[in-house]
């Protein structure tokens, strides 16, 4: 950041009386310091943010151990500038100071902390292997529901499978998968999984924390890509989860996208079934579409439509 940005946040805080700064981007443990030291405040970068939430919405033991992970994964490389005002405070030449022993003895508290989670996490990840092997002996395909945070997975979960997973409208309210059983009038049965929601530069930390929770989606069968349709970023919100997929290689897995929350567009189901390409969306798609579906989840709208094209890809 230059000097002009510094000094506009300087004047700012003149003005506001902030006494925190959160930055969109991820801060290195000296540009951190930097900050900190020019502004005279408390200065949080997007992982810290992110990982902040995680915390406050971790309700589950697994959600917990793998949010902890993340945080002291985070921290680890910030604690040279905590402690770095100790380092001058050293004895002669040759002695460590203060400052440097109490660096080591963090760090090492730290690895063991981390080992620890470590190995209660692949515990976690080898009772989920067997659950799914036992559960894949059964013959009963998976479905995940996939999609950018607050997008409405959850509610479309509860919709489709009668469950009654906590749903709010705010970032991240699912962290850990729930799997539940839904039975068509046909006599098919499939599991439908919801998983944490993705977001716009997901730190890779995070990611590789919740490899356990991710994993569920290996299992699967099909995706549903579901799209807050009603959003003025649904597009780049797409290529964000799309961007991920490829990151954990499931872009070539079959999935059918939803474009969801269509109640706050259309006034009701007949007028959702009448249209003939997706509205509000840079690509024009034309309808009807097996690897696309419009849906209220909140509303029970073209859910049939919806169950029929999951039979299809299914069966």
């Amino acid at each position: 950041m230059g000097r002009g940005k510094i000094e506009e946040l300087i004047k700012l805080k003149d003005q506001t009386r902030y006494d925190t700064v959160i930055f969109d981007d991820e801060l290195s443990p000296r540009q951190q310091r930097n900050l900190e030291e020019a502004l005279g405040v408390k200065v949080v970068d997007r992982t810290a943010l992110i990982l902040h939430i995680f915390a406050r919405k971790a309700r589950t033991h697994e959600g917990k151990l793998q949010v902890e992970l993340a945080q002291y994964e985070y921290l680890l490389p910030q604690l040279i500038g905590h402690w770095r005002h100790l380092e001058r405070l050293g004895g002669g030449i040759g002695t460590r100071g203060p400052g440097e022993s109490q660096l080591e003895t963090d760090r090492r508290l730290i690895h063991k902390r981390i080992n620890l989670l470590q190995q209660k996490i692949e515990s976690v990840r080898k009772h989920r292997a067997l659950y799914r092997r036992r559960r894949k002996e059964t013959g009963t395909p998976v479905v995940a529901l996939v999609g950018y945070t607050n997008a409405g997975k959850s509610t479309l979960f509860n919709t489709l499978s009668k469950a009654s997973v906590e749903v709010e409208n705010k970032l991240f309210s699912t962290l850990d998968p729930v799997t539940r059983r839904v039975a068509l009038p046909g006599g098919q049965r499939f599991l439908i999984t919801d998983t944490v929601g993705f977001i716009h530069k997901l730190p890779p930390s995070i990611i590789a924390a919740f490899r356990a929770t991710l994993e569920e989606l290996d299992e699967a069968a099909l995706l549903l890509h579901i799209v807050d349709i009603t959003h003025k970023n649904a597009a780049n919100q797409c290529l964000t989860v799309e961007s991920i997929l490829r990151e954990l290689n499931l872009e070539n897995r079959p999935r059918i996208t939803v474009f969801n929350k269509l109640d706050l567009a259309l006034s009701s189901e007949a007028e959702l079934k009448r249209l003939t390409t997706i509205p509000y969306f840079e690509e024009e798609i034309v309808l009807p579409n097996e690897h696309f579906a419009l849906v209220s989840a909140a509303k029970g709208w073209g859910l049939d439509n919806l169950l029929n094209k999951i039979v299809r890809h299914l069966w």
